[in-house]
């Protein structure tokens, strides 16, 4: 048996096609054919060299006592901070470990905007603090920022001869951050599995390292995960947990239900921010995508529109946080699963991975790549080309000014914009912005701007505005980490996303040692980037920049949202 229970309530048109795809799949094998590593099953576009994730579990399994001795290492050496240095699924799931089973000392850095930087520095003891270093491929861009700027921390309290002895890799073979590690002396190197992508690495060493250095009991987060991929080999779906959720998934989507409603008990909280990485980029692309709502403000259920599905991962013993019965009674499909206790996360890793996988391939496409993230990379590298040349930045002009608050988009929607106003104001700009999220789309707040509370209280604030206005589904992405993340289905999904982009001047900036550019620069680029991406792709997009102080920018802008009624 499953550590976790799943159920779920379809409408009837829904119940009917999917037991239609349920009888398919049997017919055709596909469970089976998962397992043999068949490509057929998706696009046959090389999605076998990405199926390592199936069996990992039992590879991680055999590999227990080297786990526990890093934890001994961890605690004989008198660590008393761990600091992860990773984007996208290299930090994700770690990040969701920390936090779910309280970890305070265990820290994670996916943030190149200055402040954050220095804002989890200050909250390591530097001297007594092990680096984790995270990076597949070991050429991302942010992962190896991090490293230099914290090597050289390091060196200039220990000693650069000492300095290696607080860092570990956890990197693919071969990689340049295996040869970083290896010539600077790490302490440690982990090595990932090449045939796992970064999103369904939760149970690879990018995972699995990081929850033995936070000490929790690695075997029983593995032995929870493999009685779910045993179940998730039976041949028939409607039997299988794994499937039976992906099948779901992918005929809500062909059936326009694509807003993937996450709710979760308080306790496990971060697991959504989990699950937007795996679902977003593995479904967004070639024009479809489910998009994840994870964290949105609950509403009536019959304000809810027909795009939606919904799904509950309770823990047991917590208080409901929805009525699912009232969704149902509105014609929504619902989904729950309850989990018995916090350590069954290694179980909902697994099925979620394999519910992917599925749901990719009800809907066409390969699940294993992200052909659209590349292209924010590649626009945020001009950028830096550039301020390695010349010393700056490329100019840039807003369509509009107010109040230290500056408005960039492409001339195109700029004009629509200002000709769907009674007069230039900013309240006038914004509020024509939010009149373009049409039924059907979904509005996304993507703040390249520190993640703390309060400024998340305040984005949040605009994300239930624009929900509670237009009854739309809502984003909320910090920059660059959902870069790595939702920022696949974003530009390589359907045309009916609405974003709303804020970046702000930097009240510290930071060097990245061996580099011109700093990380005030390079989480410039990024932002650049990824806005120039979003027009190429003619999606409707404004930027909001902040000049001065980003606390008083970010109420200018609340306080901007709600057009006076004129007397």
């Amino acid at each position: 048996m499953t550590t976790s229970s799943f159920t779920f309530s379809l409408p009837e048109n829904i119940d009917q096609a999917v037991t239609a795809e349920i009888a398919a799949w049997h017919s055709e094998r596909k469970i089976a054919r998962i397992w043999e590593k068949d490509a057929g099953v998706w696009t046959s576009s090389g999605e076998e060299k990405w199926l390592g994730w199936l069996d990992i579990v039992a590879r991680e399994l055999g590999d227990l006592e080297r786990y526990r001795e890093l934890r001994r290492d961890i605690e004989e050496a008198g660590f008393r901070d761990i600091l992860l240095m990773g984007m996208g699924g290299s930090s994700l799931c770690p990040e969701v470990l920390a936090i779910t089973f309280g970890r305070p000392n265990f820290h994670i850095l996916d943030s190149t905007v200055p402040e954050q930087v220095k804002a989890v520095e200050e909250k390591l003891d530097l001297a007594n603090t092990l680096f984790i270093v995270a990076s597949k491929s070991g050429s991302t861009l942010e992962p190896n920022c991090f490293k230099q700027y914290f090597y050289e921390r390091a060196s200039d309290i220990v000693g650069r001869e000492n300095a290696g002895k607080q860092f570990i890799a956890i990197t693919d073979p071969g990689s340049r951050m295996e040869q970083v590690a290896k010539e600077d002396g790490f302490r440690h190197i982990f090595y990932g599995e090449p045939t796992v992508g970064g999103r369904f690495s939760a149970l690879s060493p990018f995972g699995i390292t990081a929850a033995a250095a936070m000490g929790l009991n690695v075997e029983t987060v593995l032995r929870r995960a493999a009685l779910t991929a045993d179940e998730c080999r039976i041949e028939d779906p409607a039997n299988n947990p794994g499937a039976m959720l992906g099948l779901v998934l992918g005929v809500c989507h062909r059936l326009g239900r694509d807003k993937l409603t996450i709710i979760t008990s308080p306790g496990i909280y971060d697991m959504g921010a989990w699950m937007e990485q795996l679902i977003a980029e593995s479904t967004g692309k070639h024009g479809v995508a489910i998009i994840p709502v994870d964290r949105e403000a609950k509403q009536p259920a019959v304000s809810y529109g027909d795009d939606r599905v919904f799904v509950y991962v309770k823990l047991a013993g917590s208080e409901s946080a929805v009525d699912l019965a009232e969704l149902h009674l509105c014609g929504h499909p619902v989904l729950q699963i309850e989990m018995p206790e916090i350590y069954d996360i290694g179980a909902e890793f697994f099925r979620w991975e394999f519910a992917t996988a599925v749901a990719g391939a009800v809907m066409g496409i390969n699940p294993f790549d992200q052909p659209d993230v590349e292209s924010a990379k590649i626009e945020a590298r001009k950028i830096t080309d550039e301020y390695e040349t010349t010393g700056e930045l490329p100019a840039e002009t807003p369509f509009f000014e107010e109040d230290g608050i500056s408005l960039f988009s492409s001339e195109t929607y700029a004009a629509k914009l200002m000709e769907m106003t009674d007069e230039p104001r900013l309240t006038e700009i914004l509020s024509a912005h939010f009149a373009n999220v049409e039924d059907g789309d979904y509005f996304a707040v993507l703040g390249y701007i520190e993640m703390n509370v309060s400024n998340e209280e305040t984005l949040q604030r605009i994300r239930t505005h624009v929900l509670e206005l237009r009854l739309a589904a809502t984003c909320l992405g910090f920059g660059p980490r959902f870069l790595h993340s939702t920022g696949q289905a974003y530009k390589g999904g359907a045309n009916n996303g609405v974003f709303l982009q804020i970046t702000a001047d930097d009240a510290v900036d930071l060097p990245v040692p061996g580099q011109k550019y700093t990380f005030g620069v390079v989480k410039a680029a990024q932002a650049r980037g990824d806005f120039q991406v979003l027009l190429d792709r003619e999606r409707r997009a404004l930027r909001v920049h902040i000049k001065g102080p980003v606390d008083a920018g970010l109420e200018k802008l609340v306080n901007s949202l709600i057009v006076p009624v004129a007397i």
